[in-house]
């Protein structure tokens, strides 16, 4: 009987485990109990999160898998609460090294957009928000995508309306070896944002507000080709939203941000074949 081929949930989590690999060490400290490693808690809470589910139903799924229990070398599996831990024990630092590694999976070309969207907080039926006339609090994340393989290169995530011109700079900065061209709508407009790419080495393709008809002329003078990539980003953030969901769902900020870079991290492993 020929061998199956590998399934791309399969191929998903040796990619997964291989960039774990990279970025930490087998277990957190010499006192762990050493029962599962750090590698096994980061692949999982990846799953979770590429199948759009809670732990309790995730850990049900992975009893009829066998062929991945075999790749994470799993002989037993975890609790839910065991992994709930282990999602709180890993910080901030450690998910946006993935996210760094996860980049280099891919061929990207330097040409970047930048764009916000907003994810809601919790989760509730429309019906019943439409009926009760509440409103869901939503978190601000500002992505920057590249336009060539849509890979998630970095992201800035908010509880406020903090404008998108106030949040650029520090995206700017974190990335100044990975932009070669920045691309953005008029939110973005702020002379400097473009000063600062400038200093960067980035050339900054940003539209102008049009407060005069020199604003008018030089909207006209970009490159429109170059500029559309820009929708690529409106591509992402709907490909996110439809495929891991449009809420998170964890309860305290800390934990939604870290689970806003998770989703962007297994985006990138998705996209890496």
């Amino acid at each position: 009987m020929e061998a199956l081929p590998k399934s791309r949930l399969l191929r998903f989590v040796e990619q997964a485990m291989h960039l774990a690999r990279r970025a930490v060490t087998r277990y957190s400290s010499k006192f762990s109990k050493r029962r599962y490693t750090l590698h096994q808690h980061i692949v999982l809470l990846c799953l979770k999160v590429r199948k759009n589910t809670t732990y309790r139903t995730l850990l049900d799924e992975l009893i009829e898998m066998p062929r991945v229990r075999s790749a994470l070398d799993l002989e037993e599996l975890p609790t839910p609460s065991t992994l709930c831990k282990a999602f709180e024990r890993l910080d901030m630092a450690v998910w946006r090294v993935l996210l760094n590694l996860s980049v280099t999976l891919l061929p990207t070309n330097g040409v970047v957009g930048i764009d916000a969207s907003g994810f809601d907080r919790s989760h509730a039926s429309k019906h019943y928000t439409k009926r009760t006339k509440l409103t869901i609090q939503q978190l601000k994340v500002t992505l920057l995508v590249d336009t060539r393989v849509n890979a998630i290169i970095d992201l800035h995530v908010t509880t406020t309306r903090k404008h998108d011109s106030k949040i650029a700079p520090s995206l700017i900065e974190r990335n100044t070896g990975k932009v070669a061209i920045l691309l953005g709508d008029k939110g973005y407009d702020d002379q400097k944002i473009r000063a600062l790419a400038r200093e960067d080495g980035i050339r900054p393709l940003i539209k102008h507000r049009e407060f005069s008809p020199l604003h008018k002329a030089w909207n006209a003078r970009l490159d429109a080709d170059l500029y559309g990539q820009r929708s690529q980003n409106e591509t992402v953030n709907s490909r996110l939203k439809r495929k891991y969901g449009t809420f998170v769902r964890s309860r305290r900020w800390w934990k939604q941000f870290r689970e806003l870079v998770v989703c962007c991290l297994t985006h990138n492993i998705d996209k890496a074949f």
